[in-house]
């Protein structure tokens, strides 16, 4: 593995040094493609939020020092998690400009790869990314489900059809993943803008109405809550943390466009829309105690139908850019070698990070549609949102710790600073925490099961890999008993892939024992993923010549992009070797996993397990775009 940087232009403190260069007139245009792709998941917070705390599951009564008290709250969450913690101190740890926790392990200290210390932060790491699963299908079920529920507020008579109209919504914005989201994409932000704009209107028109609600920015308000209130209060927490669950989306997606841009939306539109609806929320509930949904019943009576509209619009955004997330984290976690080959397809010839993965867009939908079904209703389902969420914004604080200490702050400003936002962080955890029982397991148990799936394909791909090299001979005593005994040569090459640099693939042991015949060009070719997002053309390849027709080639790739070997072979002619595609044969072994006990591994069932998940694995020729004219498969037996 290459060792992981800072991005090239990045100072000591973590800035990009080359945002400042960005010409004027791109921050507009790259503000608004944010708001559509970035902030669609925390913008539609308001449907339900503040809702929850006064008729949610842990709900308390709406009275006036109880409503400031919640205002206060989510004010300094939004100021404190979203503002301060994310937008200002973890969003500079960036690698090559990419976000994400996935991102944020891989600039983690390399020097530390052999302590136990850091394999136990790259465990949380993953066990982070996992939980992003669960958050995958939680936001565009509750998404859409509130926004539907809007139809209840102009007429009971919709309540009926509220679930059975979010369903087909739903399987309309998975059927269509594969056409790909270039088209959708262009009006995403104007949509978004639009939507924010709305949000300040009608919180802004209730705030007018009534000012005094403005007195919650005063935190006093927030800590007397949490007094007055005890327990409860504390529950409360765990509604209020809905507001920046998207706190996380926002530095998944930073790659997008960029620290500057998302930091424009953020503080000159999405905040300003936000904190006006919450408080004209606020106001709505001190002249209406008993508003059951506040956002809905602010707005006047003749734009009810228009706003569930635009409300919808804005929801499948929110969820188009969280399924979008999850093909992404898919691929960078297939590319680090933590979940099984799946079959990808490329949905823009301009924009690389737009892709479809079958496998993942059906497991989605099916688990979506189920939680609207099972759950009838978002407030129900608030129980489940959030947990997974928190327990990642944990993680993300202590990684970015670790990340930080590598910019030359002051260690003690730096551990303060840390302790601070961990606090916050603990004290929405163990709010969330509280909500398991209602609901919350969902997202704890697919955020495992897939953490579970993570490490056994990792440990059963490793110990494949030490039962072959058992098998094999190094590769220099391989070439040089060859030289002295050379078997027959034939016209052409042949590519064997293979994980390590010092043995010889077993496949091409095989290949020579039974067919007694080498090529005159053999290529032992190794697919390399970084611990950087991109991998520059110029430094994508390495060929090493060991002489008698042998050729070491390695082809370094990014983990966020996709490897096409032809291509990739049609660029070795740059290093001053030639290779014919049309009269080159690949290898590929194709293993028969048997699981037993007879040897040390992994428990029988995990090995039946990762046998499984192999025999499921999208072939390598699929993967790897290798034309399957030309690919030659060889069966080897493996005892795990």
């Amino acid at each position: 593995m290459a060792e992981p940087r800072l991005p090239a232009s990045a100072n000591a403190n973590g800035n990009n040094a080359d945002e400042g260069r960005a010409p004027d007139k791109r921050w507009a245009l790259l503000t608004l493609g944010a708001l559509g792709i970035v902030f669609g998941d925390i913008g539609t917070s308001p449907l339900y939020a503040l809702r929850e705390a006064f008729h949610g599951q842990h709900a308390i009564a709406a009275t006036p020092p109880n409503i400031l008290g919640v205002l206060s709250l989510i004010f300094w969450a939004l100021i404190l998690v979203i503002s301060i913690k994310y937008l200002l101190f973890v969003m500079r740890a960036n690698n090559e400009g990419e976000g994400g926790i996935i991102a944020l392990v891989a600039l983690i200290n390399p020097q530390a790869e052999s302590k136990r210390g850091y394999y136990l932060l790259v465990l949380a790491g993953l066990f982070g990314a996992a939980l992003l699963y669960g958050d995958g299908t939680i936001t565009p079920a509750i998404s859409v489900l509130s926004a539907m529920e809007g139809l209840e507020v102009a007429t009971p008579a919709f309540k009926p059809y509220v679930v059975p109209v979010t369903v087909a919504i739903l399987i309309g914005l998975f059927m269509v993943q594969k056409r790909g989201t270039a088209d959708v994409g262009r009006v995403f932000g104007p949509v978004i803008l639009i939507w924010f704009v709305v949000l300040g209107a009608l919180g802004l028109n209730m705030i007018v109405a009534d000012p005094g609600v403005l007195a919650a920015i005063n935190p006093s308000y927030a800590i007397s809550f949490l007094a007055t209130n005890g327990i409860m209060g504390y529950l409360v927490l765990g509604t209020v943390f809905l507001v920046v669950t998207g706190g996380e989306a926002l530095y998944a997606d930073m790659g997008h466009f960029g620290l500057r841009p998302i930091q424009l939306g953020w503080f000159f539109v999405v905040l300003p829309g936000l904190l006006l609806n919450y408080f004209g929320q606020g106001a709505q509930l001190l002249r209406h105690p008993a508003s059951h949904n506040p956002f809905y019943e602010m707005a006047p009576s003749w734009s009810l139908y228009p706003l569930v509209i635009l409300a919808t619009f804005a929801t499948v955004i929110a969820s188009q850019a969280v399924i979008t997330g999850v093909f992404s984290l898919t691929r960078q976690a297939i590319q680090l070698g933590q979940l099984p080959r799946m079959r990808i397809t490329q949905t823009s010839r301009e924009e690389f990070g737009q892709i479809y993965i079958p496998v993942m867009n059906w497991l989605l939908m099916f688990a979506t549609i189920a939680l609207v079904i099972g759950f009838q209703s978002s407030g129900n389902m608030a129980a489940a949102y959030g947990v997974a969420v928190s327990t990642d914004m944990v993680i993300t604080t202590i990684l970015a710790f670790f990340v930080a200490r590598r910019w030359g702050w002051h260690p003690v400003l730096l551990g303060v600073f840390s302790a601070v936002l961990l606090v916050v962080d603990l004290a929405f955890f163990g709010a969330n925490m509280l909500k398991v029982p209602d609901g919350g397991w969902y997202a704890l148990a697919v955020g495992g099961l897939v953490f579970f799936v993570m490490i056994t394909w990792r440990q059963g791909h490793d110990l494949v890999r030490s039962r072959l090299r058992a098998e094999t001979e190094l590769l220099m005593l391989f070439l040089s008993r060859i030289a002295h005994d050379p078997p027959p040569r034939v016209p052409g090459s042949a590519v064997f892939m293979t994980n390590s640099g010092e043995c010889t693939p077993p496949i091409l042991l095989h290949h020579l024992e039974h067919n007694q015949v080498l090529h005159e060009q053999v290529l032992l070719l190794t697919v390399q993923t970084e611990r950087i997002p991109w991998v520059k053309a110029a430094e994508r390849l390495e060929v090493k010549d060991f002489g008698q027709g042998f050729y070491r080639v390695i082809v370094r790739v990014g983990f966020k992009q996709n490897c096409n070997l032809p291509v990739a072979l049609r660029m070795v002619e740059r290093l001053g070797m030639h290779i014919d595609l049309d009269k080159t044969t690949f290898y590929i072994g194709s293993e028969t996993l048997v699981p037993t006990d007879e040897v040390p591994g992994m428990f029988l069932w995990r090995e039946r397990l990762f046998a499984f998940l192999s025999r499921n694995a999208a072939r390598r020729t699929d993967f790897y775009d290798i034309p399957s004219d030309r690919v030659v498969v060889m069966g080897i037996q493996v005892d795990l």
